[in-house]
């Protein structure tokens, strides 16, 4: 049970009037701390468990008190449904200039209904958001409100002290649910915008604009080490490669500088690709490789999908041994005879490895066998990859090259400081004897 939470008077904060939210001090972002009644400045960082839905294949973060939220790391809001009663920003607030910005140009909105619905009576003129449901891409119109949250201060290693906080987030309807997991009450965008819960919580408790994810099992928000496992490992964010993380002037995903993409097995076969076949167009938004927390699987645009399948054919045709390509299942068009597949002494069978290489960093960033090769009854193998407008909409609106989905992001601990622009990237951290599922949730020290 949560300890009991006072406001710390050196706190900038917002105050939840019965009729309306007053925002004081910053300009932007709604800064309210609500901690527990030992914590002073400077302020821990913060982590909450994760967890991965099987019928969906999305996570969620389970830091909302009433409810858990999906998580979207391109998305620029959290929002949810709302109690029958709740507050509002007012319109004229550095909140609501900020929520006025996240607007998508082309999105299909629906049940706007509950915009100006079940306010406290006397609220004024009050700020709209617009929840944005990344699965369907269908939009909405709510209140902009204050959310109750919680969460666990850290050492990087355990949970600490229970922490509440109140977060700047959109109310929705109802029907803008539709396809998240049971029992998800909205989402939780991660991007590099100002009312994505990353920045909110940077900005309320300044441990700088850096978070960690760590899927399918934890969020560690805020300047930590990460320590799993045994005592003797090393702090992995000590230890990771880094690469620059590139802007996109059009939305707040995050996007890698990948060069190019490479099919590694007996021999390494690139793919063939015009030359900035990857970038990213800075004038239009297009291009790019884009990180998603909510496209399950790797997507790639039809150009580059296509050369994808002819190199990663190629390098199994080329293997020492015959691999027999069997019946595609759907969504994939790749599929293999998984008996053919030699067993490896650690994690799974000996497959082709795909690499991205990066500007800017000193190793690829690879997907081994268990990021991307999907298993069908056993005994078909299919490589998880899909091309984009096949049931594969993009997790941002600018068309990206390639979208590294869920299944190539989990298991490996992913850094992103934004206050630096650059990502920490491990492989595999099975390689490494742990897993993202050795951080102690079961003891507060």
């Amino acid at each position: 049970m949560s300890a009991q939470v006072k406001p710390t008077p050196t706190a900038t904060m917002i105050y939840l009037f019965p009729r309306v939210i007053s925002l004081l001090a910053l300009p932007l972002l709604p800064c309210v701390v609500v901690a527990s009644g030992s914590e002073q400045p400077p302020y821990r960082p913060l982590v909450s468990p994760l967890a991965k839905d099987r019928n969906t294949s999305l996570y969620t973060i389970s830091i909302k008190k009433s409810a858990p939220l999906v998580v979207d790391l391109a998305g620029s809001l959290v929002w949810s449904t709302c109690p029958s009663t709740h507050g509002t920003v007012p319109c004229h607030s550095g909140t609501s200039r900020a929520a006025n910005q996240q607007r998508r140009p082309r999105c299909r909105y629906v049940d706007a209904g509950g915009f100006g619905a079940n306010r406290e009576p006397g609220g004024g003129c009050a700020c709209a958001g617009r929840p944005f449901n990344p699965v369907t891409g269908e939009c909405s119109v709510g209140d902009l409100t204050g959310m109750a949250m919680s969460a666990n201060a850290t050492d990087g290693r355990n949970t600490l002290h229970p922490v509440e906080f109140t977060t700047a987030g959109s109310c929705a309807p109802d029907r803008l649910l539709r396809s998240l997991p049971a029992g998800a009450t909205g989402v939780a965008g991660f991007s590099r915008r100002p009312l994505s819960l990353p920045s909110q919580l940077s900005s309320q408790r300044e441990f700088g604009n850096k978070f960690a994810l760590c899927l399918p099992d934890f969020a560690l928000f805020g300047n930590s080490s990460v320590n799993l496992g045994l005592q003797f490992l090393p702090d992995l964010t000590s230890v990771i490669p880094h690469t620059p993380l590139v802007r996109n002037p059009r939305n707040g995903a995050h996007y890698l500088p990948v060069k190019s993409i490479s099919v590694l097995w007996d021999q390494a076969v690139e793919v063939s690709l015009p030359a900035g076949a990857l970038d990213l167009d800075a004038s239009t938004g297009r291009g790019g490789v884009v990180l998603s927390t909510v496209t399950p699987y790797m997507a790639m645009r039809p150009d580059v999908y296509r050369s994808f399948l002819q190199a990663y054919d190629a390098a199994v045709r080329g293997k020492s041994y015959v691999v027999e390509r069997v019946a595609a299942v759907a969504p994939f068009e790749l599929c293999y005879n998984a008996g053919a597949l030699r067993p490896q002494k650690r994690f799974g069978r000996d497959v082709p490895t795909i690499s991205l290489e990066l500007a800017g960093s000193p190793r690829p960033w690879t997907v081994p066998n268990a990021n991307y090769m999907v298993f069908v009854d056993g005994w078909v193998a299919c490589v998880g990859v899909v091309e984009m407008g096949r049931g594969a909409a993009p997790p941002v609106e600018d068309e990206p090259a390639v979208v590294l989905g869920g299944m190539q992001l989990e298991n490996r601990l992913l850094v992103f400081d934004l206050d630096k622009g650059v990502l920490g990237f491990s492989d595999l951290i099975w390689y490494m004897e742990t897993s993202c599922s050795d951080f102690n949730f079961t003891r507060a020290s």
